[in-house]
């Protein structure tokens, strides 16, 4: 499909670029063409790994004022603010479902 080709610069190093394509485009399309966050909105990521944090991006694209990056792994938090997340959940840090904890 024509529509999910790109063409790269032959010197940049595959191992990176196809690491970074997958994850992007997963990211970006779920989040567009599935979630469609509206401006102001609020969006919950759940994973904050490569396709969390293109999501978490296409978000603050979308202008969306709340995005939540939910993960078990706390270290991944500082990351994700550069991606747009707004707050974070751990669900290990709470007894109960994480939809009650994000209303």
């Amino acid at each position: 499909h024509v529509g999910q080709v790109a063409k790269i610069n032959p010197e940049a190093p595959l191992d990176k670029v196809c690491v970074l394509s997958c994850g992007m485009s997963t990211g970006f399309g779920a989040t567009v063409n599935v979630a469609k966050p509206k401006k102001g909105g609020s969006v919950a990521v759940f994973g904050l790994g490569a396709v969390g944090l293109a999501a978490a991006e296409r978000a603050r694209v979308c202008e969306a004022s709340r995005i939540i990056g939910i993960d078990l792994n706390p270290n991944r938090f500082e990351e994700a603010k550069k991606f747009g997340c707004t707050e974070f959940v751990n669900p290990k840090d709470h007894n109960k479902p994480i939809q009650e904890v994000i209303a």
